[in-house]
Formats: structure tokens, sequence, C-alpha cells
């Protein structure tokens, strides 16, 4: 095979280094945005984050739009070059047209302190009980094992005979299936009542067991479940009152004991301590008198700056002898520092301009609803809307709806809350799904729970309504909503 050459032009679009960094910037919460900058801080020293206190200099600055002739390998030709005229000057840290914020009021959140949360995962909270039982060194690691394996829900899921073979693999402990079961059994003596057990079955009986001395609806609980499980899950109570010969007053009481239990023992038990455990929001919307303000949470605005000793190192190269290498090539290092801190300072004060701006055009849209906080006056909304009317890409609000939090007079709500397909009424006006979820809602929540509705009469009584609604779409909203068969919510 001959080699060759030729000519050949193709047309491409590439994102720059900057882009890229502003779409990540556009993704990040609140909660995760401080541990980004910190790593920022980390790695670029050039970058500075302004101490209390600091007044930042005004006068003389500049917009700076770094160009490919920073982009360069070091040569000499490079170090001939060198222009550091932009950088020796004081405050170009703003851009000279436009301030993003009021230097006559402070940040809302000055002199604030925040609490942090101390917490004991579920792990740490069973690992605690088990020193307490008088146990060989072998058993304790059998036992640390097992409680290892126990998911946070508190079920333990994993079969024995994976267990045993972890410990033959794993630790070179061999051991039996009996001695496993036998401490599995000790282990579900610990709080909160019901962990480790193998499924839902075992883990109501665990809790039962606990109250088996409160009398007859405990014992009869106890019966149930073990005998009846199937026909209580699937809430045939006719069925289990024939069997047990059960008047109506004693199943009522008995299904009572059962459903005060707690199916999921380790789901409220220190909780591993996770920034999406808090909701942290990320604008704040107030109802001044009728007029909507929307600002921005104190956090997505840090104050940051070009590091002062890089900028006197650059004016001391810039008074001195320009002719050595060596300080030509620190110089090249400080203006790639320099440029890349005004990089990020740029992206971060860009992520907050497109942040405000489509939060705005959001609380223009749905306006109505933060001024009453009904469902019922949300309006249908999807991410094009939004784009056309800010001028950014659907990508780029998709972007900035994921993971945020708005918080206002009637709760805190995620911004994909406010975005919802619509649906056309008999009189041909376009309502938000999330409205006829709403009503919904309210028609389960007002039915007689002894007799409930099914998919169909619901589907009537929207029909009546004015909404025009198939039997299928009822059910794919009810399962949405997490409500379950009308038989599953059926009360004695």
């Amino acid at each position: 095979m001959s080699l060759s050459q030729r000519l050949q032009q193709k047309l491409l679009q590439k994102l720059s280094p900057q882009q890229i960094q502003l779409m990540k910037l556009l993704q990040v919460p609140t909660a995760h945005l401080e541990e980004r900058i910190k790593e920022e801080l980390e790695e670029n020293p050039a970058l500075d984050s302004v101490e209390e206190g600091y007044i930042e200099p005004t006068e003389g600055s500049e917009d700076f739009e770094a160009t490919d002739e920073y982009e360069n390998d070091g040569s000499e030709n490079d170090y001939e070059n060198i222009d550091i005229s932009e950088y020796v000057n004081d405050g170009d840290d703003e851009p000279g047209d436009y301030k993003y914020r009021d230097d006559n009021y402070g940040d809302p959140d000055d002199q604030k302190v925040i609490p942090h949360k101390v917490e004991t995962s579920f792990y740490d909270t069973l690992k605690t009980q088990l020193l307490m039982l008088n146990l060989s060194p072998e058993e304790k690691k059998i036992a640390e094992q097992i409680i290892g394996s126990i998911d946070d829900d508190g079920y333990l899921r994993r079969e024995v005979t994976s267990i045993c073979d972890d410990l033959a693999f794993r630790q070179n402990i061999n051991t039996t299936e009996k001695e496993i079961e036998r401490l599995i059994a000790l282990i579900q003596q610990f709080d909160p009542p019901g962990v480790g057990a193998r499924d839902l079955q075992e883990c109501l009986l665990l809790q039962l067991r606990r109250k088996e001395n409160d009398g007859l609806p405990v014992n009869t609980a106890i019966e149930i479940i073990e005998k009846y499980f199937d026909e209580f899950t699937k809430k045939h109570y006719e069925k289990i009152q024939k069997s047990l010969n059960l008047s109506e007053e004693e199943i009522k009481d008995v299904i009572n004991q059962i459903i005060k239990l707690n199916p999921k023992p380790g789901g409220e038990v220190g909780e591993s301590n996770k920034l999406q455990s808090y909701v942290i929001p990320d604008f704040f919307v107030v109802n001044n008198n009728g007029k909507l303000e929307v600002t921005l949470n104190s956090k997505n605005a840090p104050d940051l700056r070009i590091s002062e000793g890089y900028r006197d190192m650059l004016k001391d190269y810039d008074r001195g002898n320009k002719k050595d290498k060596r300080q030509k090539e620190a110089v090249l290092f400080i203006k790639q520092k320099i440029d890349s801190a005004k990089w990020f300072i740029d992206a971060i004060k860009q992520r907050q301009h497109t942040l405000l701006s489509t939060m705005q055009t959001i609380v223009d849209y749905q306006k109505q609803f933060f001024l009453t906080g009904e469902d019922i006056d949300l309006k249908p909304m999807i991410l094009k809307d939004i784009a056309e009317r800010t001028m950014l890409d659907i990508s780029t609000v998709s972007r900035v709806a994921n993971s945020k939090f708005v918080q206002t007079e009637f709760g805190t709500y995620r911004l994909k809350f406010f975005f919802s397909e619509s649906l056309v009424t008999d009189s041909g006006e376009e309502v938000s799904t999330r409205e006829v979820k709403k009503i919904l809602s309210d028609l389960i929540e007002e039915e007689n729970k002894q007799k409930p509705l099914s998919d169909e009469k619901l589907t009537e009584q929207l029909q009546e309504k004015g909404y025009n609604i198939a039997r299928r779409t009822v059910a794919k909203y009810r399962e949405q909503l997490n409500i379950p068969v009308a038989r599953l919510r059926k009360e004695l």
C-alpha cells in the first residue's frame, strides 16, 4: 500500500475548555458549589478568595478576554514577546461595563452561623450494640460481616451461603451456615426492632414478638402474619376474619397493631451524612406587595479575585531585568495561572447570570402559582418555552433545572416541579397535567375508604369536570403519585 498526501476540509464544532467548564458549573447545585470552588482554589494558586473586610479596587478595571497568544509551548520567541501590561494593573477582576451586585448592600447571609448536623451511620449504630455481646474475636468478625451486609432499610438480603463464602475467601474464616444463623438471630434482637430480617414478613414478626406480652391483639397479629400473610398484603380482611372467627372490632384492633409497625426499620436511623439529604435552595422568591422578587443564594456568588502575590510578582518582573530566561519562564507560568483564574471567575459570574435569568423567566411564566401556591394555577410549561424566552439553548435550561431548588413562602420546590405537559379540556383550554394530578389526588383523598373509587369511576368523575382523559391515563397518573389501586386503598 503506497503512502499519499491530500488536502481535506472539515467543518467541526468544538467546545472550548472554558465552555465545558461553564456547562459543568451550571449543573452543580449550591450544595456542591462550595466544594468545587475549594478544589479550584487548591489547584490554582493565582485564584484567591476575598477575606472579610477586603475592599476590592475599582479604578482602572477592564474586561479581560484571553486569546490564543497565551497558549504557548515556552519557546524562545514566546519569552521575547511577553506582554504583561494588562496584568500589572489593579482592579481588573470585574468587567468595567457592569456589576453583578450593589456594593451598598451586604450579602444576606453575612454574620449568620450555619449549623452542621452531626450524625451516626446506621452501620455504626449496630456496631455499637455489637460491643455489648460477649463474643470471641472470630464471632465478632462474623457478626461485623453480617452487619455490613444489612442494607439501609435494615434488611439482610444477602444469602447465608454468600456470607459464608465471603468470610472464607476474603477473611480466611471458616464457619458454618448454622453459626451464621445463630449470630443473625442475636443481631435481630438489636434496635430498631425488625433489623436483620430477610423479608417483610420476618421484619413484622420480629417487631410483633417484642410486644407478645401486650395481650390478645398482638398474638392474633402474629398468627395473621405467620399464616395469612398473603391475604393480609392483598387486604382480604373478610377472609382472615372468617378464618379466625373474629368480630368486626377485633379484626380492626389486630390490623391497627400491624399497620403501626415499621416496614423499613433502618430507614430512619442514622442516615449517612450526604449533601443530598439536605435541601439547600438555589433561589429565593419573595412576594413584595404583589411584586415577585427573585434572589440567588449568596453561596452562588462567592467573592473571588486574582491573588495579590501573583500580581506583585508580575510587577517585580516588569520593573526588573527582562532578559533573564528563568524569570521569563516563571512569568509565563504565572500568566497561565492568572488566565485560568480569570476564566474561572468569569464562569462563576456567567453561571450566576444564567441561573438568575432562567429563574426569573420561570417566575414570570408561572406568576399565578408563586402568588397563590396552588397547584391548579400551574400553567403547562416545557423546557422549550423557557429556552425561547431566555434565548438560551434547551440543554442549558435543562442543566439549570437539574438538581436546583427554589424557596417560596409556600415551601421549597425542585425547578423540575414547574415543568409539565399540557392537556386539552372539553372547552379547548390547555391545562397542566399537574393540575389534573392534583384533582385526581383530591378525589382519592375524599373517597369513602371502605368503598374506594376504581380507575373507571375516577375517569368518569374527571370527565364530568371537563377533563377529557382516558382510563389508562388515570392509571398512569395514579402510579406517578404513588397511589395504590382501589383494592389496596380499602380500609375497615
